[in-house]
């Protein structure tokens, strides 16, 4: 493995890829998915620029970096670095009025209480193209502006005053700098990057933030890929998280509405969204699904594409040869053990299914090191249940060793986008159960006419119900013929729509097209290919 110090270096590149907590730090299904990517395509340069949150957060990489991965760089927004120096002063009037304006426009199309006497909305990707140089060191918008200006102090307590519902100024003020601290830092990366012919972020969050500033910084094209989406994942972990504060009394509470520091979170991630899609040529999701919900948060329906996930068939179908006739009685998991995997209800599943079917195991096949708490917990649920020998904790596996030793692969997410993992097990003949998250429905059952008459591939449960779980796996387990049925349908399904060889001849229509040189055109000028 590459170590942090021996990192690819290059000065410039053709596909600069915009990684937000993922490859090559982190495994799981974006980073193979990414590392497929850069594989599939050996005549392109890539380079990565890797965000993560902060540097003990990470270890060495996880993968063997592909040859073609020229360029890689690694940047942590939760970094503590010194402020810069105090130094007070007025302001400039017209730098903020841009910045009031970018506020109220962004805040006017995303619509609800807040947005009520908003201006209408403008072109949030004009503003930014305005605002962006002025973000550099000495600029009227740099972070000494924003820290220590007067005109900063006057524009935070005016926001306060209009629309804060938390009766604390101190939690809104620390709010306000903690969540704008990595936009300096984005700049400073935007400003210092080497030159690449086209930039791919893949999601919006900070990192598609930073695609937005390549943009307008440089006028090269920007693709967007979501595999989920990123304001729905970021909204579950906030709702989640216990660090934000809510100040509100106990009679002032109101338990319909989030409290405002936790829906501040919330918008803000909404708004990188909104500016990544605004600057972004290219906005690919995985399924419809997912598109219709890309423009709903306001990505323009001109620029959206569906390209689906698709797996290496000729390795995954070698793994036939290695099963036996009947289906082990052994459901995996294979994924990392954090709350959106919901783990824990995986291990209540096992319990119904140990009862019912002897001798049946449940294994657990993904790192623990990105939550150990979570981990723990699930150690401790398994162990209270008496599962200490039923349940196994594998840590991270290859797929190629695991895949020929289960009749089942078992996801419990409450939300995925379009997972590998169900077509990896469908190409090797392992059938799936899953709960009904992304676009599992239609991987397992299909979508209506030619690809649901090929049949279902396992079953599809609703979220956080151990005992539907167990049903499920367990009317494919105790009975062969409906198990072989489930594996014959997956084999066929993922034969026909799912192949790696149709996911790479989709995006290289878009890195032809994006690898041109637009000559000044607007953010998804020029394109001419499918939808």
């Amino acid at each position: 493995m590459t170590t942090t110090s021996a990192l690819p270096r290059s000065e410039s590149v053709d596909v600069m890829l915009l990684l937000e907590g993922t490859f090559p730090y982190v495994s799981g299904g974006v980073s193979s998915w990414v590392n497929q990517i850069v594989r599939g395509f050996p005549e392109y340069r890539f380079g990565a620029v890797f965000l993560g949150s902060r540097p003990e957060d990470y270890g060495d990489v996880r993968y063997t970096l592909p040859d073609n991965l020229v360029h890689l760089e690694v940047h942590h927004v939760q970094d503590v670095r010194e402020p810069p120096a105090a130094a007070s002063h007025r302001g400039d009037a017209k730098a903020f009025e841009l910045n009031a304006t970018l506020h109220e426009t962004l805040r006017a199309a995303r619509g609800g209480p807040d947005a009520q006497g908003a201006i209408a909305p403008a072109s949030a990707g004009e503003l930014l193209r305005g605002i962006v140089p002025m973000l550099a060191d000495g600029g009227p918008l740099s972070e000494r502006a924003f820290l220590y200006s007067e005109r900063s102090w006057e524009f935070v307590t005016d926001q306060y005053r209009r629309f804060c519902t938390d009766p604390s100024f101190v939690d809104y003020f620390w709010t306000v700098r903690i969540m704008h601290a990595p936009i300096w830092m984005l700049a400073r990366i935007a400003r210092s990057l080497i030159p690449a012919k086209c930039y791919h972020s893949i999601s919006t969050g900070y990192a598609g933030l930073l695609g937005a500033m390549l943009r307008q910084r440089t006028g090269r094209r920007l693709l967007l890929s979501e595999h989920g989406i990123y304001t729905k994942e970021r909204k579950i972990d906030l709702f989640q998280s216990t660090w934000i504060a809510d100040n509100r009394g106990v009679f002032d509470k109101d338990p319909s509405q989030v409290a405002y520091f936790r829906d501040t979170w919330v918008r803000f991630f909404e708004t990188l969204g909104r500016m990544c899609y605004d600057a972004s040529d290219r906005i690919v999701a995985l399924y419809e699904t997912n598109r219709l919900r890309q423009i709903a948060d306001g990505a323009p329906p001109e620029r959206t594409t569906n390209v689906a996930n698709g797996i290496n068939l000729p390795r995954l179908a070698a793994l036939r040869e290695r099963r036996g006739d009947d289906p082990p009685p052994v459901l995996c998991l294979i994924g990392r053990v954090v709350p959106i995997k919901d783990v824990k209800t995986f291990i209540r599943t096992m319990r119904t299914v140990a009862d019912r079917l002897p001798g049946a195991q449940g294994w657990i096949a993904g790192p623990e090191d990105e939550d150990p708490a979570y981990a723990e917990e699930c150690h401790a649920i398994a162990a209270s249940l008496g599962l200490q020998d039923t349940v196994k904790f594998l840590g991270f596996q290859k797929i190629d060793d695991i895949l020929p030793k289960v009749g089942l692969v078992v996801l419990s997410s409450i939300s995925e986008a379009l997972p590998l993992v169900l077509l990896e097990g469908f190409a090797a003949g392992v059938p799936a159960v899953a709960t009904d998250v992304g676009s599992c429905r239609q991987l397992i059952h299909g979508l209506p006419g030619d690809d649901a008459a090929i049949g279902s591939a396992g079953d599809v449960v609703r979220i956080a119900d151990p005992e539907a779980l167990a049903g499920a796996a367990l009317r494919l387990l105790e009975d062969p013929a409906a198990w072989r049925a489930a594996q014959a349908a997956g084999i066929r399904r993922v034969e026909s729509l799912y192949t790696q060889d149709m996911m790479f001849g989709r995006y290289r229509e878009l890195y032809e097209w994006a690898l041109q040189d637009p000559k000044g055109a607007a953010p998804g000028e020029g394109w001419t290919g499918g939808s």
